[in-house]
Formats: structure tokens, sequence, C-alpha cells
């Protein structure tokens, strides 16, 4: 067995369900926090053996360049390698291809090491080779991730690629206790995103992504993509929007019919001293915490961070002590699992909407959703 979900819920489009693996099981919908280099920023393991999600992320380009794919498979894969028992899901290191101003063809991509400035190839053959090597539970397949906005004939030749590449990712996986995501693409057009859906479905994958949304499209333009390809992906597969943290949008992918998220956003917002709460972001840099003595997040009575107080973690902030941005990590990767687990037990009782609402009002007062689940 590669990977199951079974559908516990549903409301509207919004689904609770649990996905099963060879390594066991977790419940959906689960917010994955990215372990770029084998550890998420400013943790190490003890703290996700604290924090407990089911299921963490890591980066191919990353691992493969250091210290190396075939090292960390000869130390055992990178289960052993971070000392983490629970899932793990590696990206195909697609987005590096986005970011890094690569040269794309048929054959794969190329483009400078942020490492050392050598040249790097990446293949489809041979980001399945690494993510093998690696031993993660679930690998991705490499797409082409376009920036936005795009020209339509170009987002056509991206769909195009995208499924020629997965063909081949498909072709060369052997992996027998690894399930292996398909990638869907088409930018904010909504029929290219039904069209790059059903051909990948055709293609046949464990499980199904949607790429290359979130990356500074606005949120009118990417809810009608999202819808189209959620729309045209089988109910009985994990559906996983990739790079997506935000709360509300968080909240409208799961109304969209999604059970998996990964991004760095609550990592990253926490290095730089901002908390996310039920009353929006909080930047504990202001000096309107110097001398406020509660918890980050009242509302959040489950939160291991709230012992220390606002005043006490903007002097961390202010004297620049590490220790600040591990807190507050700490504090944001606990918050956001259990809006995730709000999110699932709203769907299952019945109250989705009323939960969906409430995000809004929270992260984006003056802004409405489009409309009640359907």
């Amino acid at each position: 067995m590669k990977l199951t979900i079974d559908i516990e819920a549903t409301d509207g489009r919004a689904r609770a369900g649990r996905i099963t693996t060879a390594r066991g099981a977790f419940p959906t919908p689960v917010f994955m926090p990215v372990g770029t280099r084998a550890a998420v920023k400013t943790l190490d393991t003890a703290d996700l053996d604290a924090l407990a999600p089911p299921i963490v992320l890591g980066n191919t380009y990353h691992l493969m360049e250091r210290p190396g794919s075939e090292l960390i498979a000869e130390l055992g894969g990178l289960h052993r390698f971070m000392d983490w028992s629970g899932h793990i899901l590696t990206d195909s290191g697609g987005y590096q291809i986005f970011s890094l101003d690569p040269v794309i063809d048929e054959t794969g991509a190329r483009f400078r090491s942020v490492y050392d400035g050598s040249i790097v190839e990446l293949t489809p053959e041979r980001s399945v080779q690494v993510q093998q090597e690696l031993g993660s539970d679930i690998a991705m397949v490499l797409d082409v991730c376009p920036g936005l906005p795009a020209a339509r004939d170009d987002l056509q030749e991206v769909v195009e690629l995208t499924l020629r590449w997965a063909e081949r990712s498909k072709a060369v996986h052997e992996l027998v206790d690894q399930a292996q995501f398909g990638i869907v693409q088409g930018g904010v057009e909504p029929d290219l995103r039904a069209e790059s859906a059903t051909r990948t479905v055709e293609i046949g994958f464990d499980g199904y992504a949607i790429g290359g949304l979130s990356v500074g499209e606005t949120r009118e333009a990417m809810t009608p993509a999202l819808a189209s390809a959620t729309a045209n992906l089988p109910a009985d597969r994990p559906r996983y929007f990739m790079g997506l943290g935000d709360p509300v949008g968080l909240v409208e992918a799961v109304h969209n019919g999604v059970d998996m998220f990964d991004c760095v956003l609550p990592t990253r917002l926490a290095r730089h001293g901002t908390a996310l709460t039920s009353q929006g972001r909080l930047n504990l840099r202001n000096l309107q915490f110097a001398r406020d003595d509660g918890p980050i997040d009242p509302a959040f009575v489950h939160d291991r961070s709230g012992r220390f107080s606002r005043a006490y973690l903007r002097h961390l902030l202010v004297t620049r002590e590490p220790s600040a941005g591990r807190i507050i990590t700490l504090h944001n990767l606990a918050w956001l699992a259990d809006l995730v687990g709000q999110m699932r037990q709203a769907i299952v009782l019945g109250r989705f909407e009323q939960f969906r609402q409430s995000v809004w009002q929270a992260w984006a007062p003056g802004e409405k959703p489009d409309g009640p689940v359907s």
C-alpha cells in the first residue's frame, strides 16, 4: 500500500479525512511545516516531537546540494538522518526552477547553485532518483512553475511540458512504499487548470497537487483557478495546495476541497517578530507591547509559548536574542495546527461556513468571501 484517503465528513466541498500510508495515518486537513534542509528553521526534532505535526516537508533541491541525497541514503534515509518518525513529503525542486532564473527545455532545467554558483541540472528522472534516495513517504513530480502574470500561450506551454515531465517521472518511480503526486498547472486560467487536472489524472498518481498559485496573484484571480482544478480531481485521492499558509488562503482552499498545505510563512514571520493570532498578525517588535504582560494570543489556551509575555518577547526581539525566533516559531506552528484542527472539527459538525466567516472577519476585516459553501 502506498497511500489511501478516507473521507470521514464533508460540508459543501470542504472535506475532513484520514490519509493512510505504509508509515501510518494522519488526519486532514493538514498543514505541513517546511523543513527545507532537514530542519524546520530555528527548531530541532525534539521541538517537532512536542508540536507533533503528522507530516513535515523537505526540499529536494537543497538536500540534493547539501549534504547530497546519496549521503543521506548511506546514513539510512531522511527519517533516520533527522531522527524523525513522522511522515515526510519532499517537493520536487520545481520551485527552485521558478526562483533561480533557469534555462528550461524538454530535458529539464539548468540554473546556478545558491551554494557555489556551479551549474545544476535537474531533470524529471533526477528529481525522482533524489527523492527515492531521501526515502520520503510522499514525493512530487518535477513541474514548471511560471511566474504570474503570464501570457496564455506561455501557460499552455507550461501545462504541456509539466504533463510530459509527469509521464517521465511516473515511468522511473520504483520505491514501493513511496507515494507519488502529480502537479496541476495553468496559472489563473480556469480552463487550463481544468485541462491540466484532467490530463494529470489520466496519467494516474497517488495524489494531486495544485502548483503555481499563491505566487503573487490576487485572491480574486486565484480562487476560480483553484476551484476549477479541484473540480476535476478525483474525490478518492488527496489534494495538496503547494506553498499556501495564510489563514484566509487556507480556509478558502479547504472550502474548495483541498486536504494538504505547506508554507514557510509561519516560520519566516516568526523570525521577524510577527505572531499569528486569533485577531490577525501581531508585530511583537512594536513599542505598544513593551509593558504588555499578556500571552501572545489569550484565546489560544493550548499554546506552550503562552508562558512568555509579549513584553518579554519584544525584549528578546529588540536585543536580537535568537531564542525569540524559536519561541514565536513554536507558537506560529502550534497556532496554525490548531486553526486547521478547528477547520476539521467545523466540517465534522457541519459548521464550516460559520468558521470560514470568522477567519475572514479576523484576518480580512471589511472583506467578505465569495458566497457560502456550496
